[in-house]
């Protein structure tokens, strides 16, 4: 056998220094952890049940017609801009022109790497919600601009924005605001007063701002307010949404964005040399998704508050501070009354202890120490898996 040879490129790292501190995911550690001990995983957030079967036919048909088999047109297929334009329009009162204001990417994880990789430059901050949704701080890095956290605290069994705060991160250098509502993983969805400030901070320092909103659709009281539709808002905010979450399609990976044209080519100047294009027969079908009455939203939201009901109860009996979420499909827990203060080693053990793994919240801080305490569970799972795991966490408070 021949001798193994020095690695390839001499003694600089092979990977990009920018993404050398992200490593492999905790979804995935987390997600193989299940796998390997055969537990109930309430780590990653994807759904056990398919969406519509009428949707997923009509994907079909696509397929055996030939639409979409082939390259798709680069912003997207007419007919999907168009439903997506429509359903700006008749949720939010929203208008949009498919041609020149809707982009169709592949899933909202592309969505945020184009914009950013657009929109910022080396030396540019970007203020994020902490914690953060895992994709957010390696686009950033990727785009060699700076992340300025600004931390969403537990106060009164929900995770509250100190505006103050917010306004006090804003540098000269500040080149975008980047929000999530609702938020993932705390659940919490941003009022109005707190969206108006939030608008009224962006106009005043003339910053853009990049809002994910893949969990319009599951705000459990109340009603999702996009940020675009507030005064002097709609020409500096790119809205960014996706099928997966909505219909339970995460597979499809089906995004977009709706923004003003400027923004929306230059945000097609960065995704074109990403995917270029993807999904094509599923665009169709998520066209006809985005047209489904509005008894499909309400029984989607209604189905999935019964189930954080469920879970938000269950953890609460086994001995967890619960943060019950007003929107999304995650549930954050604190493990101190448990007597536990690492999220992390308690994720880890967690599998062998019960039977269930869960997402350790540091992992989404730049302060790990923030949310070292932390746990999040997926409740997007069928009811009688919920109540196993339910019956499974009983154990820790036996």
């Amino acid at each position: 056998m021949a001798p193994m040879s020095a690695p390839v490129g001499g003694s600089r790292p092979l990977l990009n220094r920018r993404l050398a501190p992200f490593g492999t995911t905790i979804f995935a550690e987390m997600s193989a952890l299940a796998t390997r001990t055969g537990s109930i995983n309430l780590g990653q957030g994807f759904p056990d049940t398919d969406g519509p079967a009428e949707i997923a036919e009509a994907a079909s048909r696509a397929v055996l017609a030939g639409l979409g088999n082939q390259y798709p047109p680069g912003p997207g297929v007419p007919e999907l801009r168009t439903a997506i334009a429509g359903h700006q329009q008749r949720f939010y009162g929203l208008p949009y022109d498919p041609d020149t204001e809707v982009l169709v990417t592949a899933g909202a994880t592309e969505a945020i790497a184009a914009t950013l990789l657009a929109l910022l430059e080396p030396g540019d901050e970007v203020i994020a919600l902490e914690p953060y949704y895992d994709s957010y701080a390696a686009c950033i890095a990727m785009a060699g601009a700076t992340r300025v956290p600004v931390t969403l605290c537990p106060h009164a069994g929900a995770f509250t924005l100190d505006l103050d705060e917010l306004r006090a991160a804003v540098t000269p250098r500040t080149r975008l605001l980047l929000l999530n509502t609702p938020h993932n993983p705390t659940g919490t969805v941003l009022t109005r007063a707190e969206l108006a400030a939030i608008a009224e901070l962006a106009v005043e320092r003339d910053l853009l701002v990049v809002t994910d909103e893949v969990y319009e659709h599951l705000v459990f009281e109340g009603a999702h307010l996009p940020l675009a539709s507030l005064p002097g808002m709609r020409e500096r905010t790119v809205t960014i949404s996706s099928s997966g979450k909505t219909f339970s399609f995460t597979g499809w990976k089906v995004g977009w964005i709706t923004a003003p044209p400027e923004l929306v080519s230059a945000v097609r100047s960065a995704k074109q040399f990403l995917t270029y294009v993807s999904s094509g027969p599923f665009q169709y079908a998520v066209a006809q998704a985005l047209r489904l009455p509005d008894g499909y939203y309400e029984g989607f939201r209604a189905d999935l508050a019964a189930k954080r009901d469920i879970l938000a109860d269950g953890l609460a009996a086994a001995g967890f501070e619960v943060f019950r979420p007003q929107g999304t499909y995650f549930i954050t827990t604190d493990i101190t009354p448990l007597g536990e203060k690492d999220g992390l080693a308690f994720c880890r053990a967690l599998p062998e202890r019960c039977g269930v793994v869960a997402i350790p919240n540091q992992v989404f801080y730049d302060d790990r120490a923030a949310g070292a305490t932390q746990v999040r569970w997926a409740f997007c799972k069928k009811t009688a898996v919920l109540q196993e795991a339910v019956e499974r966490l009983g154990r820790l408070a036996r």
